[in-house]
């Protein structure tokens, strides 16, 4: 949608004043920008019509003429598939609380200046678009600990469940980018239909046929989690040192799996096992362990990942 021009409704501002009183609205109030670029009926804002013509013709460039009888254009690139992304060793903190840009990893990881994202103004817990490895048309989609820690919620269902659907009708295969702790929760999350939406993104996830790549750059958590990397068989994931994955994340995870053993210990007895029970589950999590049992294909150096995913579109 062009900001200075576009507007978009049901109907204008004189049948809305007659219908629900609601007068003195203008066309961009009524259906701007500002309404529907963030709402997810208009994925992109452009300035004018010019930049949106620009837009449109990027997008285009990354899809096949017809989904049903070819494949994504293949273009010519100055972007080594063997470049070390040395970057990416210190791109994810140390303490797990903390927050980084996942934009970066993307930028970095995909052919330079090939990046284009899709809805960044809605459904912000979730960030998805196109770009190119070696020169091939991909879809990434990477969870935005930005907001909301990089809880799924039911804006972010929604927008991946689409862009899912739009790489699976155009043969696009997916890179995700894997930082997830769930679902979200509580009371917001339950009023925007966060489950039912969820759902519909996990059927997404189960019944596309594109290929998808995952790299766990570190939470893999909840039934989200598991949609994520399990969606496909046989499955595609490398983890880098970072990740860590379970059922449920140690904080809260622990009162809830051991709630009657806890409660009928004292208080100075409930601290010690619980310390006990954090140690042996953080001795679990360790991800050389989980690759040794084959729960994830292989622990990669992040200064190589962009290698490894050119590696797979090259095959795929």
């Amino acid at each position: 949608m062009a900001s200075d021009i576009g507007s978009l409704f049901n109907a204008g501002p004189k049948v809305v004043a007659g219908a629900t009183f609601e007068e003195g609205l203008s066309l961009k109030d009524l259906g701007g920008p500002g309404m529907h670029c963030t709402n997810g009926t208009i994925d992109n804002l452009a300035a004018n019509e010019q930049e949106c013509f620009e837009q449109l013709r990027t997008v285009l460039s990354y899809l096949p003429n017809c989904g049903d009888t070819s494949l994504p254009p293949v273009t010519s690139f100055d972007d080594p598939v063997d470049r070390q992304c040395e970057e990416l060793r210190s791109i994810i903190p140390r303490k797990k609380a903390r927050m980084y840009e996942p934009r970066s990893i993307i930028t970095t990881v995909l052919d330079l200046g090939s990046w284009f994202e899709i809805g960044s103004l809605w459904g912000t817990t979730a960030i998805v678009g196109l770009g190119r490895l070696a020169g091939c048309p991909v879809g990434v989609i990477s969870m935005n600990c930005q907001v909301n820690a990089g809880a799924l919620d039911a804006a972010g269902s929604q927008k991946v469940t689409r862009h899912l659907k739009f790489c699976d009708i155009f043969n696009i295969p997916i890179v995700q980018f894997v930082d997830i702790p769930g679902y979200a929760v509580g009371t917001i999350a339950e009023r925007a239909a966060t489950m039912r939406h969820g759902i519909s993104l996990a059927t997404a996830y189960y019944s596309t046929t594109m290929p998808i790549f995952s790299v766990v750059t570190r939470r893999v958590f909840g039934v989200a989690g598991g949609v994520m990397l399990d969606c496909r068989d046989p499955r595609m994931r490398v983890a880098w040192p970072s990740g860590e994955w379970g059922s449920l994340p140690l904080d809260g995870g622990i009162e809830v799996g051991h709630s009657a053993e806890l409660k009928a210990l004292e208080p100075g007895q409930r601290e010690i096992r619980y310390k006990e029970l954090e140690q042996e589950y953080t001795r679990l999590m360790n991800p050389v362990r989980t690759a040794n049992a084959f729960g994830v294909e292989e622990i990669i150096d992040p200064s190589t990942t962009r290698q490894i995913v050119c590696e797979w579109i090259k095959h795929v």
